[in-house]
């Protein structure tokens, strides 16, 4: 049965909703933070765009030449234009965002972009980021049509989205190589929040990457400053707890989760309480790949000992032995500077991986194999 949305969760939206509109129409300082953009992806924006655009970092530093990227509360379109330069023409980037006010702004110069980008790479979709199967464009179509009158048309609605998230969903399952967001996860309702990390884990690919730009809090914010709608709605209120943040993205079934930005200078102080941007990237893990293909993996340093999110441990200058899985996810992406991956001189199959964590693999199963990692990435299965 779908949830019924709470009194607390439809007051966030709607002053997120009427304030972002207003920003959309005139700049709202106070809904953003210094940002150092990459200049060079600023160049061929339109102005209007850069000025009503309210952020607190610049997750398109993630984004790989090829991807297919999602941007969650797209706003006025910034992120996604400068996203569209990287990913080039094999590329994809998704715009989804609630408010009309911003959509239209992004939407208003995506021929122009097109031209300027030699084809149209952006595509800009009304939607709730707690919600990504369902289209919200969609739905006021439907009640244009069949407006809810009483308890049966309201039943038709519900019964309505639940084929419209299975059949033609916003945003298909395991589409997606990296979703991106720039200070957008902390407007969303407490209680939604566990089906918005989820719904971001459904729409990745097995190996996928999340970047989230997003303000902090180092102490839980009290009840009365979460009662405030205007500062939930300037990114205050509704801030995670630093340890939170992190936590939320582990139970969601994310590893390598870590933050790869963090201000040392608080953005904004409230009763004590500090508030500072920082930016969190993890990755889906794949679902398959659990066989032993004879591969090893050796921490760098400079600690004695790591674990990794999947249970693996790793001692120091030490040959562990690990699943394809696991050696496709460590020697890649960020995790590449702090591994070694060695591989067997031939490709063996060994049947399901088994091995208890730590266990160290012989120098001989791997002796004049190729070694991967500082730099290097590996590939997905």
């Amino acid at each position: 049965m779908e949830k019924i949305m709470s009194t607390e969760a439809l007051s966030v939206k709607k002053e997120v909703s009427a304030r972002y509109a207003e920003g959309a129409k005139e700049r709202q300082e106070a809904l953003c933070c210094p940002v150092d953009y990459d200049t060079s992806l600023l160049k061929i924006l339109p102005q209007e765009i850069i000025e009503r655009d309210y952020g607190c970092g610049d997750p398109s530093r993630y984004v790989r030449e090829g991807d297919t990227v999602l941007d969650l509360g797209s706003g006025g379109g910034k992120i996604c234009y400068m996203a569209a330069q990287i990913v080039g023409e094999q590329g994809h980037v998704i715009g989804v965002d609630m408010t009309d006010d911003m959509l239209a702004l992004a939407r208003q110069y995506q021929p122009e972009m097109a031209d300027k980008l030699g084809g149209d790479r952006v595509d800009f979709r009304k939607g709730y980021i707690q919600d990504l199967a369902l289209s919200v464009e969609a739905m006021e179509n439907y009640l244009a049509e069949s407006p809810v009158t009483n308890a049966t048309s309201l039943q038709a609605l519900e019964d309505w989205k639940k084929q419209q998230r299975s059949t033609a969903p916003l945003v298909d399952s395991e589409s997606v190589d990296l979703v991106v967001s720039n200070c957008v996860l902390n407007l969303v309702a407490q209680e939604d929040r566990v089906q918005m990390l989820a719904e971001i884990f459904r729409v990745l690919k097995p190996g996928g990457r999340v970047a989230i730009s997003d303000i902090v809090c180092d102490e839980l914010v009290p009840q009365h400053l979460q009662n405030d709608p205007h500062l939930w709605s300037g990114c205050i209120s509704g801030a995670f707890q630093e340890k939170e943040f992190i936590d939320a993205f582990l139970d969601a079934g994310f590893v390598g989760v870590g933050y790869d930005k963090w201000e040392a200078d608080p953005w904004q102080v409230v009763e004590g309480i500090e508030f500072r941007s920082v930016t969190l990237t993890a990755t889906k893990p794949a679902k398959t790949g659990l066989i032993d293909a004879g591969q090893a993996i050796l921490y760098r340093g400079p600690f004695s000992v790591v674990a990794d999110d999947l249970g693996n441990t790793f001692v120091r200058g030490e040959r562990t032995a690990v699943s394809k899985r696991t050696y496709e996810l460590l020697t890649s992406g960020d995790y590449a500077d702090h591994f070694i991956g060695m591989q067997p001189a031939t490709d063996i199959n060994n049947g399901c991986f088994s091995k208890p964590a730590g266990t160290v693999r012989p120098a001989s199963e791997t002796k004049g194999g190729s070694h991967a990692g500082g730099g290097q990435e590996g590939g997905c299965c």
